[in-house]
């Protein structure tokens, strides 16, 4: 592959996904812009043997055609703006924009036709999850009755930005978490969210008045399928894993659970796909290594081929997530506790 890449932006390790795959693609990157030359930029930049810029400057050479960001997240939209000015793809960690306003300029850059953009909605290509995907288009469970999704976090506030605490550059924990969730909902029953009800609770950290730490939101699907989304940041710190995550679903005719990480039965890098049907017998389902990476499938869309992810996928679970966000009750049980 004779593709260079360049990063704009380095505030999550997430992006780490994306250089390594681009990498493993034959892609080279020209070098990594971030503003504060954080830790993170000067371990990747060291990592892979590329420079510190001191601007974006360097990254509108026209050799450079694809940019990486995991940027301050509300942030992210102005970087989009400036690589379809610079006529240059961009792949992001999530979330994309934060606003309604930033939706608008989403889907503004995407309808203009020059750039892909890309969000890291890497739960599709996870194992156990395409599997599920698969048996629920061939009908093994029937119809999709009720889908739950389990999502909590490790905080470990000490390692975190201080914009990780702020609503307004961070987005919220249903901005930040639950896009995944609904980016899933679509695709696994092929339905659009159709309303949504949820909650907001804060628990913790006084100081940082905008930051609540759980989330929930009840979700019903155009099509009927309901959904039961549940996300926090209260993870302890002595866990193995950052969280432990589950997905559930009943359909007409028959159930699965996912549990893809957090249980003590897992091995690592080890995902458990337990399925049980009015015709078969509860079985744990051996599923299949995904063919293609997420990065894999960008270029292809950049390449005009067919994607599993479309600018549509990542414009709807990011209204979506707003809309669970807009709608939310919010309850400051510190506050309420005094």
């Amino acid at each position: 592959m004779s593709v260079r890449f360049g990063i704009y932006g380095c505030q999550h390790g997430h992006i780490a996904t994306f250089m390594k795959e681009m990498s493993e693609l034959g892609a080279e990157c020209a070098g990594i812009y971030e503003p504060e030359r954080n830790a993170l930029s000067r371990r990747l930049a060291e990592q892979y043997g590329i420079p510190l810029l001191e601007s974006a400057i360097p990254l509108t050479d026209e050799s450079i055609s694809i940019i990486g960001s995991s940027a301050v997240n509300n942030e992210k939209i102005g970087v989009i703006e400036w690589c379809e000015k610079h006529g240059k793809h961009i792949m992001l960690d999530k979330p994309v924009v934060t606003s309604r306003e930033g939706l608008e300029s989403l889907e503004k850059a995407a309808a203009g036709g020059r750039i892909q953009i890309g969000m890291l909605l890497t739960e599709r290509f996870r194992p156990a999850i395409a599997a599920l995907k698969r048996n629920i288009d061939a009908g093994v469970l029937g119809n999709i009755v009720s889908i739950t999704m389990r999502k909590p976090h490790k905080l470990t506030p000490a390692s975190r930005h201080e914009w990780h605490f702020s609503k307004e550059r961070n987005g919220g924990i249903i901005v930040d978490l639950f896009v995944h969730d609904f980016d899933l909902l679509r695709w696994l029953t092929g339905q659009e969210v159709k309303a949504v009800q949820s909650l907001l609770a804060k628990n913790i950290m006084p100081e940082h008045p905008t930051f609540y730490d759980t989330a929930c939101a009840q979700v019903l699907m155009g099509g009927g399928t309901m959904a039961q989304l549940y996300a926090d940041w209260h993870t302890p710190d002595k866990s193995w894993t950052w969280g432990d995550c589950r997905i559930f679903v009943t359909g007409t005719q028959g159930s699965a659970e996912l549990r893809l990480s957090g249980d003590p039965s897992i091995v690592p890098n080890e995902e458990l796909y337990f399925q049980i049907t009015h015709g078969e017998p509860f079985v744990r389902i051996i599923p299949e290594a995904v063919p293609v990476s997420i990065t894999q499938d960008f270029m292809n869309r950049i390449e005009g081929k067919a994607s599993l992810l479309t600018h549509r996928d990542v414009i709807e679970a990011s209204r979506a997530a707003l809309l669970a966000d807009e709608n939310a009750n919010r309850v400051d049980l510190i506050n309420l506790m005094a």
